[in-house]
């Protein structure tokens, strides 16, 4: 059964840090791209970021390009979201899904978790 558990979000004040975790089972991890995805009130949900399923392609959002690091680890079935220089627009529900397929130009599965309530606010 597949589950993704995302974790570390939090309250932090703008120009603040954080480092999301997604952790996944139930599946082969290193056969598919993962993306985070994010949700603000009143808005749709937009992917910020995608990795690849060997990490060695990520792509990002123009609205957090240059501030959003993800990155993943095989072993550990695990991706990470490293979110710098914070912004109150980044407030969200953050959520990670899986791709279907190994590159993040398949479409991603409608298998939601609980996310993680990111909050930028001073």
């Amino acid at each position: 059964q597949l589950q993704l558990v995302e974790s570390g979000g939090g309250l932090v004040q703008p120009g603040g840090s954080l480092r999301l975790s997604c952790a996944a089972s139930g599946f082969t991890f290193d056969y598919y791209a993962i993306g985070w995805f994010r949700q603000a009130p009143g808005k749709e949900r937009e992917e910020v970021s995608c990795i690849s399923s060997s990490g060695g392609r990520t792509n990002y959002a123009d609205s957090v390009k240059g501030r959003f690091t993800i990155s993943r680890d095989n072993a550990k079935n695990t991706v990470y979201l490293r979110m710098n220089s914070l912004k109150p627009e980044d407030t969200a529900i953050y959520y990670c899904a899986l791709h279907r397929g190994s590159s993040c130009s398949y479409p991603q599965f409608e298998d939601w978790g609980q996310g993680t309530q990111v909050t930028v606010s001073s």
